[in-house]
Protein backbone atom coordinates (compact mmCIF):
# COMPACT_ATOMS: atom_id res chain seq x y z
CA UNK A 1 0.00 0.00 0.00
CA UNK A 2 1.39 3.18 -0.74
CA UNK A 3 -0.56 5.29 2.07
CA UNK A 4 -2.07 8.11 2.44
CA UNK A 5 -1.27 10.67 -0.78
CA UNK A 6 -2.45 14.51 -0.26
CA UNK A 7 -3.40 16.34 -3.06
CA UNK A 8 -3.64 20.00 -2.80
CA UNK A 9 -5.24 22.52 -4.98
CA UNK A 10 -4.53 26.04 -3.70
CA UNK A 11 -2.64 28.17 -5.71
CA UNK A 12 -0.70 30.01 -2.84
CA UNK A 13 1.88 28.33 -1.56
CA UNK A 14 1.99 27.00 1.93
CA UNK A 15 -1.84 27.70 1.95
CA UNK A 16 -3.47 26.94 5.27
CA UNK A 17 -5.32 24.05 3.18
CA UNK A 18 -2.32 22.40 2.73
CA UNK A 19 -1.46 22.33 6.28
CA UNK A 20 -5.33 21.11 7.40
CA UNK A 21 -5.07 18.61 4.52
CA UNK A 22 -1.66 17.15 5.68
CA UNK A 23 -3.27 16.86 9.45
CA UNK A 24 -6.40 15.35 8.07
CA UNK A 25 -4.09 12.81 6.23
CA UNK A 26 -2.52 11.71 9.53
CA UNK A 27 -5.39 11.58 11.41
CA UNK A 28 -6.84 9.32 8.85
CA UNK A 29 -3.53 7.31 8.74
CA UNK A 30 -3.17 6.75 11.98
CA UNK A 31 -6.76 5.44 12.78
CA UNK A 32 -6.34 3.53 9.49
CA UNK A 33 -2.45 2.05 9.93
CA UNK A 34 -1.41 3.89 6.56
CA UNK A 35 1.57 6.13 5.90
CA UNK A 36 1.72 9.90 5.03
CA UNK A 37 4.19 11.06 2.91
CA UNK A 38 6.31 14.09 4.33
CA UNK A 39 5.06 16.27 1.86
CA UNK A 40 1.94 16.73 -0.03
CA UNK A 41 1.66 17.44 -4.28
CA UNK A 42 1.14 21.16 -3.87
CA UNK A 43 -0.12 22.04 -7.09
CA UNK A 44 0.81 25.63 -6.23
CA UNK A 45 4.40 24.98 -7.05
CA UNK A 46 3.32 22.84 -10.24
CA UNK A 47 0.99 25.77 -11.82
CA UNK A 48 3.47 26.74 -13.86
CA UNK A 49 3.87 23.27 -15.89
CA UNK A 50 0.14 23.00 -15.74
CA UNK A 51 -0.12 23.63 -19.39
CA UNK A 52 2.65 22.71 -20.58
CA UNK A 53 2.39 20.49 -23.70
CA UNK A 54 5.00 17.85 -22.43
CA UNK A 55 4.55 17.47 -18.53
CA UNK A 56 8.25 18.32 -16.45
CA UNK A 57 9.65 15.52 -14.78
CA UNK A 58 7.89 17.27 -10.72
CA UNK A 59 4.59 17.63 -12.59
CA UNK A 60 4.29 13.93 -13.97
CA UNK A 61 5.57 12.41 -10.59
CA UNK A 62 2.84 14.18 -9.23
CA UNK A 63 0.30 12.43 -11.97
CA UNK A 64 1.94 9.07 -10.63
CA UNK A 65 1.63 9.57 -7.46
CA UNK A 66 -2.09 10.69 -7.55
CA UNK A 67 -2.83 7.80 -9.91
CA UNK A 68 -1.09 5.30 -7.91
CA UNK A 69 -2.54 6.49 -4.10
CA UNK A 70 -4.15 3.65 -2.43
CA UNK A 71 -5.57 6.42 -0.51
CA UNK A 72 -6.11 10.03 -2.42
CA UNK A 73 -7.27 13.22 0.01
CA UNK A 74 -7.83 15.81 -2.02
CA UNK A 75 -8.10 19.06 -0.18
CA UNK A 76 -9.29 22.89 -2.27
CA UNK A 77 -10.02 25.90 -0.69
CA UNK A 78 -14.24 27.12 -1.75
CA UNK A 79 -14.08 29.23 -4.64
CA UNK A 80 -16.81 30.56 -5.99
CA UNK A 81 -18.78 27.47 -4.64
CA UNK A 82 -17.01 25.15 -5.35
CA UNK A 83 -13.40 23.72 -5.96
CA UNK A 84 -10.85 25.66 -7.37
CA UNK A 85 -9.71 25.73 -11.43
CA UNK A 86 -5.73 24.91 -10.01
CA UNK A 87 -7.42 21.85 -8.70
CA UNK A 88 -9.93 20.84 -12.04
CA UNK A 89 -6.95 21.51 -14.21
CA UNK A 90 -4.59 18.81 -12.84
CA UNK A 91 -7.01 16.76 -12.34
CA UNK A 92 -8.61 16.97 -16.16
CA UNK A 93 -4.79 15.65 -16.93
CA UNK A 94 -5.53 12.64 -15.94
CA UNK A 95 -7.46 9.85 -18.30
CA UNK A 96 -11.23 8.54 -17.02
CA UNK A 97 -10.59 5.90 -14.96
CA UNK A 98 -7.36 6.20 -13.45
CA UNK A 99 -8.31 6.41 -10.35
CA UNK A 100 -10.42 3.16 -10.41
CA UNK A 101 -8.17 1.46 -7.29
CA UNK A 102 -7.93 4.65 -5.28
CA UNK A 103 -9.73 5.27 -2.16
CA UNK A 104 -10.56 9.21 -2.15
CA UNK A 105 -11.09 11.34 0.69
CA UNK A 106 -12.69 14.98 -0.21
CA UNK A 107 -12.11 17.91 1.78
CA UNK A 108 -12.80 22.06 1.55
CA UNK A 109 -11.80 24.43 3.29
CA UNK A 110 -14.12 27.40 2.96
CA UNK A 111 -15.06 31.10 4.56
CA UNK A 112 -18.78 30.38 4.79
CA UNK A 113 -21.08 28.02 5.95
CA UNK A 114 -23.21 28.20 2.84
CA UNK A 115 -20.57 26.37 0.86
CA UNK A 116 -20.44 23.47 2.78
CA UNK A 117 -22.59 20.95 0.18
CA UNK A 118 -19.70 22.12 -1.82
CA UNK A 119 -17.84 19.53 -1.09
CA UNK A 120 -20.30 16.22 -2.27
CA UNK A 121 -22.24 18.09 -5.09
CA UNK A 122 -18.91 18.97 -6.82
CA UNK A 123 -15.55 17.63 -5.53
CA UNK A 124 -17.58 14.75 -4.81
CA UNK A 125 -18.33 13.78 -8.19
CA UNK A 126 -15.70 14.72 -9.97
CA UNK A 127 -13.89 12.07 -8.33
CA UNK A 128 -15.94 9.46 -8.94
CA UNK A 129 -15.90 10.40 -12.99
CA UNK A 130 -12.20 9.59 -12.21
CA UNK A 131 -12.69 6.09 -11.16
CA UNK A 132 -12.60 6.85 -7.71
CA UNK A 133 -14.27 5.10 -4.19
CA UNK A 134 -15.79 7.74 -2.18
CA UNK A 135 -16.93 5.78 0.93
CA UNK A 136 -17.88 8.87 3.23
CA UNK A 137 -18.25 12.12 3.27
CA UNK A 138 -16.10 14.60 2.75
CA UNK A 139 -15.23 17.45 5.30
CA UNK A 140 -16.46 20.90 4.74
CA UNK A 141 -13.83 22.79 6.90
CA UNK A 142 -15.00 26.29 8.03
CA UNK A 143 -11.77 28.72 8.18
CA UNK A 144 -13.35 29.50 11.85
CA UNK A 145 -12.58 25.96 12.82
CA UNK A 146 -9.16 26.08 11.60
CA UNK A 147 -7.69 26.41 15.41
CA UNK A 148 -10.01 23.23 16.36
CA UNK A 149 -8.52 21.75 13.47
CA UNK A 150 -7.63 18.80 15.80
CA UNK A 151 -10.74 18.16 17.19
CA UNK A 152 -12.41 18.90 13.72
CA UNK A 153 -10.11 16.41 11.88
CA UNK A 154 -9.75 13.25 14.44
CA UNK A 155 -14.10 13.31 14.80
CA UNK A 156 -14.24 13.37 10.65
CA UNK A 157 -11.48 10.32 10.89
CA UNK A 158 -13.26 8.76 13.72
CA UNK A 159 -16.39 8.47 11.61
CA UNK A 160 -14.60 7.05 7.97
CA UNK A 161 -12.53 4.47 9.54
CA UNK A 162 -14.97 1.97 9.14
CA UNK A 163 -15.86 2.37 5.45
CA UNK A 164 -12.30 3.42 4.71
CA UNK A 165 -11.28 -0.27 5.97
CA UNK A 166 -13.88 -1.51 4.35
CA UNK A 167 -13.11 0.11 1.38
CA UNK A 168 -9.45 -0.36 1.15
CA UNK A 169 -10.55 -4.55 2.28
CA UNK A 170 -12.82 -4.52 -0.60
CA UNK A 171 -9.98 -3.27 -3.24
CA UNK A 172 -7.25 -5.63 -1.60
CA UNK A 173 -9.83 -8.46 -2.38
CA UNK A 174 -10.48 -7.28 -5.87
CA UNK A 175 -6.68 -7.01 -6.81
Amino acid sequence: MSGVVVLVGNPRAQSRTLQVALRAAEAVAARAGLTVPASAVDLSVLAPDLFGAVPSAAFQEALDAVVGADVLLVASPTYKGTYTGLLKAFLDRLPGGSLASTVALPLLVMGDPKHALAVEVHLRPLLVELGATVPTPGLALLEAQIPDAEAVLGAWADRLEPQLAAALAAGAAAS
